[in-house]
């Protein structure tokens, strides 16, 4: 059973000038803000479709998620894989997903996520962030709740938060990676923060499995790549800490699965599904860092410079 938040949003209004960053110096770096004044009249930046939080639960009382400065409730459904009920309330040593929706959905009093006016489904899968892989097991379930629902909830797009801390060169096999291949063909955005210890020879369970994207970070304000890397790592985001990275990369997801409905653009030519296509349209417009700890080379994203891409070859 899942809770599904259907009420009316409280009276907040809605804006009709551009919202604070939620992270004013790494959205700026990373192409929102300019992506923000360039579209703002082509694209809605979220609305209609649904982000998935896989994370240790949620307070929900919280006012970013109780309350929007949009037209539309910002909590659209929960879940928790745990106990098998609706109430995704933290459990335990859960913390950690109360507020890693911000940087990718917030809309409240007038701080904008990246994606601001999406919604989210709040999905409690294990008890703390800081995790084990033997939390595979309900964490696939959390995945599969997603492959039932996601057409009745418009899910286009899943964080998958957790972090098992530890520097993983290769995949480990778990419950979850069968589920992230049915994802992944559904063309389902699933990506996952690579960690925070600064490892240079490998990265998080479950950004460490095929099919998960694997997002690291750059220092804000400067290309440096810095955090858990490894040649796994797909994309680099400005933050200070991977699970922001990774958060911003959901809400960007977002923004140019918009624009390439929106446009018509032939995303088939970047990929065999629309997930793959995404992240290949990041990557090839984004800005080359050079990494001289791993002697290897990632692409940072610029969401403007891949929306211009996609706006410019649909024409």
């Amino acid at each position: 059973m899942a809770r599904s938040f259907l009420f009316l949003s409280l009276a907040f209004p809605v804006l009709l000038h551009a919202g604070e960053p939620a992270d004013p110096v790494s959205f700026k770096h990373a192409g929102i803000v300019s992506a923000w004044n360039t579209y703002k009249d082509e694209l809605t930046f979220g609305k209609g479709q649904t982000l998935a939080l896989v994370d240790d639960g949620c307070t929900l009382s919280r006012p970013e998620w109780s309350q929007s400065d949009g037209d539309q409730p910002k909590v659209l459904v929960t879940y928790d894989s745990v106990d098998g009920d609706d109430d995704p309330k933290h459990e335990g040593r859960g913390y950690h997903g109360s507020t890693i929706g911000i940087p990718s959905s917030v809309n409240y009093k007038g701080k904008w996520g990246v994606a601001y006016n999406n919604q989210v489904a709040v999905i409690r899968a294990l008890e703390c962030c800081h995790c084990n892989v033997r939390d595979g097991k309900t964490v696939a379930a959390a995945l599969q709740w997603i492959i039932d629902n996601h057409k009745k909830y418009r899910i286009t797009t899943v964080n998958l938060a957790p972090v098992d801390d530890k520097p993983h060169s290769k995949p480990v096999a778990t419950e979850i990676d069968v589920k992230l291949v049915q994802l992944r063909k559904l063309g389902i955005w699933v990506s996952a923060p690579a960690g925070n210890h600064n490892f240079t020879n490998g990265i998080s369970w479950p950004a460490s499995q095929p099919n998960c994207f694997a997002i690291g970070a750059v220092k804000k304000g400067k290309d440096e790549v810095y955090l858990d890397r490894d040649a796994k790592v797909e994309l680099v985001v400005p933050a200070a800490a991977t699970s922001s990275s990774n958060a911003i990369a959901c809400g960007a997801a977002i923004i140019l699965r918009e624009a390439i409905l929106k446009t018509g653009y032939d995303w088939k030519q970047d990929g065999s599904n629309l997930a793959g296509a995404i992240m290949k349209i990041m990557q090839k417009t984004g800005v080359k860092v050079y990494d001289p700890g791993t002697k290897r080379s990632y692409q940072r994203l610029d969401l403007s410079r891949a929306l211009k891409h996609v706006f410019a070859k649909a024409k």
